[in-house]
């Protein structure tokens, strides 16, 4: 059984720090500031993820399942990517199991950090990733 998400006290001092230094040359490899607008308040809110490649195009993965970048990027439908003095705003496309499948493999291989909030194993065939899809939101990004 997977593990179920809880934004502890920690870990909002974790994103705090590595939401500093996303703002710098020092943040953690492979990862980006997301901000997307509140979709109720408007306010810019941020936080960090790691995105993946997969068949030459880059995905944002919530491993955690719908939390609050996760319902925002639904209402908003675009978001600001940032590592140190590089931002884009970008177009999202949230994608549907089948899709999402291959994408979530890949990511639970790419950041074993993650592993024990999924039900598949990194070696699993697609078709259990597949199965998880709806646990997971998977968002296609497009670029301008």
């Amino acid at each position: 059984m997977a593990k179920t998400y809880r934004l502890g006290p920690a870990r909002r001092a974790v994103n705090r720090v590595v939401r500093l230094l996303l703002g710098t040359p020092f943040g953690p490899p492979h990862h980006v500031l997301l901000t997307v607008a509140g979709r109720r308040s408007g306010q810019p809110r941020s936080t960090p993820v790691r995105p993946v490649e997969y068949a030459g195009q880059r995905f944002l993965v919530s491993p955690y399942g719908p939390v609050g970048w996760v319902r925002n990027a639904r209402v908003a439908g675009q978001v600001t990517l940032r590592r140190g003095g590089h931002q884009e705003t970008v177009t999202v496309v949230e994608e549907g199991p089948a899709a999402s499948g291959p994408v979530l493999r890949a990511y639970v291989r790419a950041v074993p950090v993650t592993r024990p909030f999924f039900d598949a194993g990194p070696d699993d065939p697609v078709d259990r990733f597949v199965a998880e899809a709806a646990s997971h939101p998977v968002f296609r990004v497009l670029t301008p």
